[in-house]
């Protein structure tokens, strides 16, 4: 018996040791995952407008940091061979800039240069649809919802709890979870070839609309729409 238990420990030895070894001379680094992040899917024009939104916000800010006198006048340029989405998108641009006290030329000049540049990523691995906890996890700090104030505590983190994951369900569900087209949109600031404020985001696309996003030019390259 104790011949046995000596063989045993030897073998349960040498299996770690072996596989130490083998996990500190991997011919090639490990794959892990990046930290939970979410991604929007823009799935209709009225998304392009709040894109538009967000990108003049953000311009005019860093216009305003970069010590840009209010009132600087602004160009937006549309790009060569445009796509549907470059043609709504420029309105949206222009719209958002006036509404927001910009001044816009119609005409290059003395103007800032406004534009923008969109990149579309195709992916054929798989997707998979995973449905994160963040609402659940941020929410597991929280004591108390506005419709259960008067609740005992315990009852008061249940229902938060409870209310977090559904949403954290339907954000997921809602969206119709990742697809294997992305699009790159970057917008752009310059002045005599200096580029003066830069904005880059990432998004998700249906695989369906690919098309709004290609250039004619392009529209006849074979690109595989999969539905997801």
């Amino acid at each position: 018996m104790v011949f046995a238990k000596a063989i045993g420990a030897a073998l349960l030895a040498g299996a770690v040791a072996v596989l130490t070894g083998c996990a500190a001379k991997s011919p090639i680094p490990l794959a892990e995952n990046f930290e939970l992040t979410v991604q929007p899917k823009v799935r209709s024009a009225g998304h392009w407008e709040l894109l538009s939104r967000d990108v003049v916000a953000q311009t005019l800010g860093s216009l305003d940091k970069a010590g840009m006198p209010p009132g600087t006048p602004l160009h937006v340029a549309l790009p060569v061979s445009p796509s549907s989405f470059d043609l709504a998108f420029r309105e949206f641009l222009i719209t958002q800039l006036v509404q927001s006290g910009a001044s816009v030329q119609q005409a290059p000049g003395q103007a800032l240069d406004v534009t923008y540049h969109t990149q579309l990523v195709r992916h054929n691995s798989d997707r998979p649809h995973f449905v994160p906890g963040q609402y659940t996890m941020i929410a597991g700090g929280l004591m108390a919802a506005y419709g259960l104030r008067h609740e005992h505590l315990d009852a008061q983190l249940l229902g938060v709890l409870g209310l977090s994951a559904a949403a954290d369900y339907g954000a997921s569900i809602n969206s119709g979870g990742p697809t294997n087209t992305e699009m790159i949109l970057t917008t752009t600031v310059s002045r005599g070839g200096q580029y003066l404020v830069r904005k880059t985001d990432v998004y998700y696309l249906e695989n369906a609309d690919t098309p709004l996003f290609l250039r004619p030019s392009y529209r006849n390259v074979n690109m595989k729409v999969v539905s997801q």
